[in-house]
């Protein structure tokens, strides 16, 4: 094939260019799923939609640089597709990194209460995995705005729900949720696209010490719902939070979900004790 025209100057032929392309990202994609590899036990069912995009720079930059390369990274875009448990794994180390960075520092002490954190929820080996990539993701410049409308554009509504209430459970582990922790995470549901009244009932089991109704907006109703009211809500609540509902994101990430199911079996209890329904 003659890419050279008469005058000897190389002719730009785009179909070429295409093909060397494509390898080139093929490449640099099937790479960081080498890489992943080595943290299998956090990562689980693979990767999809966070191999591309921001987030995909973010952790391929943050996973070249443990095996000492930098430049390892990986630009490749894809379309909505259905998240992965890796994709929500992933998602989730760098909202968490948003939410400790929120106050314009991270100290030993944060991370002390992250891995507590990553154990009780991902095992041992899990939480170990998920701290080297989190350490690396610290060490970045990360945009917030662009990662959580990633998130936004290909998780379903169920997952976002529950990234939040592990978000939240992130920002109380050392007992209360800052002010810049709140409003980062606010920022992110609203990028998310999260009903005012779904966030308001993730945030309430944490702000129990402060708010007296939080029962009432677990269960998304006012303190002057009827008794009637209150049961349907409990229902209509279990239903939306039932774990079922986010099984194809692996155990861990089940058995996370049935905490903000267990919260509004708890907000229902305390209503029926404060009422006295039978």
């Amino acid at each position: 094939m003659n890419l050279y025209s008469i005058s000897g100057l190389p002719i730009f032929n785009y179909s070429i260019f295409k093909l060397i392309f494509r390898t080139f990202v093929v490449q640099k994609s099937f790479q960081l799923k080498v890489v992943m590899g080595n943290f299998a036990k956090f990562i689980g069912g693979g990767l999809g939609f966070v191999l591309g995009g921001p987030i995909g720079a973010l952790i391929g930059f943050g996973v070249g640089s443990l095996i000492g390369n930098s430049e390892f990274t990986t630009t490749r875009a894809l379309g909505p597709r259905q998240t992965t448990e890796g994709d929500f794994k992933m998602s989730l180390l760098v909202l968490m990194a948003c939410i400790m960075k929120a106050d314009g520092h991270v100290d030993k002490a944060e991370l002390a209460v992250v891995k507590k954190f990553l154990v009780a929820n991902f095992g041992e080996q899990g939480a170990l995995d998920a701290l080297q990539i989190l350490k690396g993701l610290l060490d970045q410049n990360i945009n917030e705005t662009e990662v959580a409308a990633q998130i936004g554009q290909n998780m379903n509504y169920s997952s976002k729900l529950e990234l939040l209430h592990l978000l939240f459970n992130i920002a109380y582990a050392d007992g209360e949720v800052v002010a810049s922790e709140l409003n980062t995470i606010q920022r992110i549901a609203n990028i998310f696209r999260i009903d005012r009244l779904d966030f308001e009932s993730i945030k309430a089991p944490y702000m129990k010490q402060v708010d007296r109704d939080w029962a009432y907006k677990s269960l998304e109703i006012e303190p002057t719902a009827t008794d009637d009211e209150i049961k349907k809500a409990y229902r209509r609540m279990a239903k939306k939070y039932h774990p079922d509902l986010v099984n194809e994101l692996g155990e861990d990430v089940k058995k996370s979900a049935t905490e903000k199911f267990r919260s509004v079996n708890e907000a229902y209890e305390s209503l029926k004790k404060q009422r006295g329904i039978a």
